[in-house]
């Protein structure tokens, strides 16, 4: 049986051997999956999918610091936001029983012709079918919550393949399930390469893929689905804040610090691009900066971390490639610009990089933030507007007008006022426009794209 190893991202010390599944096990797997969407007697009732879910929070919860601790390990997110992340998935296995209510069907109006006399019609919803979660390794637990656990609130058996770095969260959320008493075969774990997760995403008999991760993946995985396979995909953006000249500096300056450097920026909405009036651009760069020469860069696992490192080595030296990049054709380098280690990159304040420069222009995804100077609020949200991606946004202002305004013309899914542009609750909508995305995340929005409707029809 081959096996995957599991790595700490700050040392690459071994912490774990995962069995690995192969192709016969995926068929298995599809076969079991399939067969209980098709024996519609045996499907989960509402009810009894909210008392298994009702018993999985107390599991969580006796088990969370270690389910922190395994996001830190696995994952490199400090102790202190992976606790957060712990709080949240337990939070959002609630939402999905929340949620549960809210699957609900409408009055189709009849009687308004001849031929709808006489009749009365409705519809109702049902579980699409068998679902195929791929996930990401940057929220290891909570992203497993957004997606397996709101296939088995919605009544659909789901396959879930996690992040190949970040397995273990995935594999205890699907023990813990059982535990609470699901049947076997609803929620699946396949850890397994790309080879075999493709004979997965080409069977007919996935009805639903959500697949968090790059676009370039994305994208791909879309067009080989079969046909009438519906898809939630979830990319990246390159998340621009726009700052006006009303806005209070020290205020902003800590929500831009934690929305930038958060989990290292390895966050599909980090703050990578922040536009300010010229006036005020250089002062903000360097009260940025200061700040973030004042985060602790470290192992996750350490109580006073609060920027781990980044998920494999190579990822550092290409976020150094693109800096170096741009401090060569002209952005000045406030703080950082430097690796820590082979797994860590300091915190990286950078001035007026070109327009046209790799870090300008797609999502960095490490600790890195720019600040563009502007004379035109206009140019600059045209300029913000101006890449193929388009995710979450925010503005600074103390103006209402030239906030909302400024809201009407940033291309975003999101945007926030007067915070940053990571800034996210888990019953609310969240996913990317252009090649960011496809539909929207969010548990009751994707509980809801994991079911489809029926009408029924009464002659009366």
């Amino acid at each position: 049986m081959k096996k995957l190893a599991v790595y700490c991202p700050f040392d690459q010390s071994h912490i774990a051997d995962v069995e690995m599944q192969t192709a016969d096990d995926v068929e298995r797997m599809l076969s079991t999956a399939k067969a209980l969407f098709n024996d519609r007697d045996a499907w989960l009732p509402p009810h009894q999918r909210i008392a298994i879910l009702n018993k999985l929070i107390p599991l969580m919860e006796a088990q969370k610091e270690e389910l922190a601790y395994l996001i830190a390990s696995e994952g490199g997110k400090p102790l202190i936001d992976a606790r957060v992340e712990v709080a949240r998935a337990i939070d959002g296995v609630g939402v999905a029983i929340h949620e549960l209510s809210h699957l609900k069907g409408t009055e189709i109006p009849m009687g308004l012709t001849p031929a709808a006399e006489g009749k009365v019609a409705f519809t109702t919803r049902e579980p699409i079918g068998v679902v195929l979660a791929i996930s990401a390794f940057n929220h290891p637990l909570n992203l497993i919550i957004h997606q397996a656990i709101a296939a088995v609130a919605a009544g659909c058996p789901v396959i879930v393949k996690p992040a190949s770095s970040t397995p273990l969260n995935c594999l205890k959320v699907v023990a813990l399930l059982q535990k609470a008493g699901l049947p076997e075969g609803w929620c699946q774990s396949c850890v397994c390469d790309n080879e075999t997760v493709g004979l997965l995403v080409k069977d007919p008999r996935i009805a639903f893929l959500s697949f968090i991760g790059s676009g370039k993946v994305g994208w791909m995985l879309r067009q080989q689905v079969a046909p009438g396979v519906r898809c939630a995909l979830e990319h990246g953006g390159v998340a621009p804040v726009i700052i006006d000249e009303s806005a209070d500096i020290d205020a902003l300056l800590p929500k831009l610090v934690k929305g930038g450097f958060y989990h290292a920026g390895q966050v599909c909405v980090s703050v990578q691009r922040v536009f300010a009036p010229e006036a005020m651009a250089e002062s903000l760069a360097k009260k940025l900066a200061q700040a973030a020469e004042k985060l602790i860069v470290g192992d996750a696992r350490d109580e006073k971390t609060e920027v781990g490192p980044l998920i494999v080595p190579a990822e550092v030296d290409r976020v150094h490639k693109w800096v170096t990049e741009a401090i060569e054709q002209g952005a000045q380098c406030f703080c950082g610009g430097k690796k820590l280690s082979e797994t860590t990159y300091a915190p990286t304040v950078l001035l007026n990089p070109p327009d046209d420069a790799t870090i300008s222009t797609l999502e960095v995804f490490g600790p890195v933030v720019c600040v563009y100077s502007y004379t035109d609020r206009l140019a600059a949200i045209a300029q913000a507007n101006s890449l193929p991606y388009a995710f979450q946004a925010a503005v600074f202002s103390q103006h209402i007008d030239s906030a909302m305004d400024t809201v009407k013309r940033l291309d975003a899914t999101a945007v926030m006022v007067n915070d940053h542009t990571a800034f996210r609750v888990d019953w609310m909508p969240f996913g990317g426009r252009r090649q960011s995305g496809l539909s929207l995340g969010g548990i009751g929005y994707t509980m809801h794209d994991m079911t489809q409707e029926k009408m029924i029809v009464l002659q009366i």
